[in-house]
């Protein structure tokens, strides 16, 4: 056996471990949060705006691809009519 590197071995219950994870999953957390700012009474009101605000910039997202989409084959379709227009004479 390597005397150098002593290695410990540390026997627990499921139960121990289990409330040993979620302190260590909580403490974690709480870090994080404190990392960004999300402390005290309003992280909750703070973080469901966070969500709103991010939902809506997707949404706007969405809508201006949508826009962008139509107005390209809008010009199409338009741009094709005239070019018919111009070719039977109508113009």
């Amino acid at each position: 056996m390597d005397t150098s590197k002593a290695q410990l071995m540390v026997s627990l219950a499921r139960e121990e471990l289990d409330a040993l994870l979620d302190c260590a999953a909580e403490k974690g957390a709480r870090r994080a949060l404190l990392d960004l700012g999300l402390t005290g009474e309003d992280a909750f009101s703070d973080i469901r705006e966070l969500r709103a605000l991010l939902q809506a910039l997707r949404h706007a997202k969405q809508t201006a691809w949508h826009t962008l989409i139509r107005l390209g084959t809008t010009g199409l379709i338009l741009t094709l009519m005239g070019g018919l227009a111009v070719k039977f004479q109508l113009l």
